[in-house]
């Protein structure tokens, strides 16, 4: 390919909403920086928009705004197209017919890579065209650049984070004001760190595109996001987030990617109890965190604001400004889709961990020893336990296990459950090591 031949890069921008808003922010206010990094001029051409008279926290240029998107994706002399409406549908197919119509693409759509990213990146290789999405993930965190370029020499055996920073929050607040799950999410709703809808963030969707994303870069393979495991935080309590600090954790929901042996990974979000002295445990509010193990790296943590319109806008313009070098010098497409391999996942029942149990029974002689016995014919040895008396002759039990596999602990939680001096299992939360 041949160098930048033209007087200035031409800009599309799909969507202008929170990080649409924070991407041209940044692009108008650090204009003359950026150009002289970059060593190349821009224009924002065109910005494509659902609603034309929509208030937005940015000033625009309203002769810039469409509300045809194909406007933007056909526009011969439009260079970058910054895909930021969120979605699989109908982002991939605008994503789709501006790489087949020669464009380079920037994207922050977790949902649409985890889901579709192969094939767009395997386009965009064949086309030789620069597809990037720092922004997918982490918000502001670089995490996507470090592990494709700084770290790619290393061999990943691990990435775990906590990578939603809504239900980060939720859980911080939860631990700090001793409140219940649903009083702190309308607080999350009222200061707008969640969505009126919080499905996504709360149940661990968000989280499962985003580890699925890491996970296949990590361990070069395909990584089916059907696959990950999902758990998401609605089950815990106020009980479990006490017990946790009186045993020295905390809980954090957590995705996890780890390579199994040669020819097979795990990849998984859920809540985890977290020691307090784990790297990840301090991170609060709506703070992320990435911790990444590789030989011969060893342990190397990123940690920042895991979304919003500044921190995602800066990532996206990280990527446009990566984007208008390599168009300058004539060399898009240089780091092409590295998923060469295709691991195969271990089932969550596999999955060997410790886990805490915490469950309501009749307070009286033998209880203890009998659900013991129960996690015995399982295989489950026991590390702690705490019992308290609560009343009406009941009592609480808190138990630790050591590692033992997903599927034994089903088996003997459904033994116990059946127990007659059971009253009910109250929750059960894998402990991170």
């Amino acid at each position: 390919m041949t160098g930048w031949q033209k007087d200035r890069i031409e800009i599309g921008i799909l969507g202008l909403g929170v990080v649409g808003s924070g991407t041209v922010d940044l692009l108008q206010r650090n204009r003359a920086e950026i150009e002289r990094k970059i060593g190349v001029p821009y224009h924002i051409k065109r910005i494509a928009v659902r609603d034309l008279e929509k208030k937005r926290s940015v000033t625009v240029d309203r002769s810039l705004l469409t509300s045809n998107a194909l406007e933007v994706v056909d526009d011969p002399e439009i260079d970058i197209i910054c895909e930021l409406i969120g979605g699989v549908d109908p982002a991939k197919e605008f994503v789709l017919r501006a790489l087949q119509n020669g464009k380079q693409v920037v994207t922050a759509n977790k949902e649409m890579i985890a889901k579709e990213g192969h094939a767009l990146m395997e386009l965009a290789s064949r086309k030789r065209l620069d597809f990037q999405f720092e922004g997918s993930v982490g918000g502001g965190i670089p995490i996507i650049q470090p592990m494709k370029n700084a770290l790619a020499g290393n061999q990943v055996r691990e990435v775990v984070g906590i990578i939603n920073g809504t239900t980060n929050y939720i859980l911080t607040k939860m631990s700090q004001e001793h409140a219940g799950f649903d009083d702190v999410l309308r607080e999350a709703q009222a200061q707008g760190y969640a969505e009126a809808d919080p499905t996504s963030d709360i149940e661990g969707y968000d989280a499962q595109y985003k580890i699925a994303i890491l996970g296949s870069i990590a361990f070069t393979s395909r990584v089916d996001v059907n696959e990950v495991y999902v758990e998401g935080i609605t089950k815990i309590a106020a009980a479990d987030i006490a017990c946790a600090e009186e045993l020295g954790f905390t809980i954090k929901l957590l995705g996890d990617a780890r390579r199994v042996g040669e020819d097979r990974m795990q990849v998984r979000v859920h809540p985890a109890l977290l020691a307090n002295s784990h790297p990840l445990a301090a991170t609060n509010d709506v703070y992320n965190a990435i911790l990444i193990k590789g030989d011969p790296i060893g342990d190397v943590m990123f940690y920042g604001r895991g979304a919003g319109s500044g921190p995602t806008g800066s990532a996206v313009v990280g990527d446009i400004m990566d984007v208008c070098r390599n168009l300058k010098f004539g060399s898009t497409g240089r780091i092409a889709c590295t998923c060469f391999e295709r691991k195969t996942m271990q089932h969550i029942d596999e999955v060997v961990t410790r886990h805490y149990l915490r469950m309501t029974v009749q307070d009286r002689p033998k209880v203890l020893a009998s659900i013991a016995s129960v996690l015995g014919e399982f295989e489950i040895s026991i590390e702690s336990v705490v019992q308290k008396a609560t009343h009406d002759g009941q009592a609480q039990i808190v138990w630790v296990t050591h590692e033992a596999a997903g599927r034994n602990i089903v088996q003997a939680l459904k033994r116990i459950g059946d127990l007659d001096v059971v009253v009910r299992i109250s929750n059960w939360i894998r402990v991170a090591d």
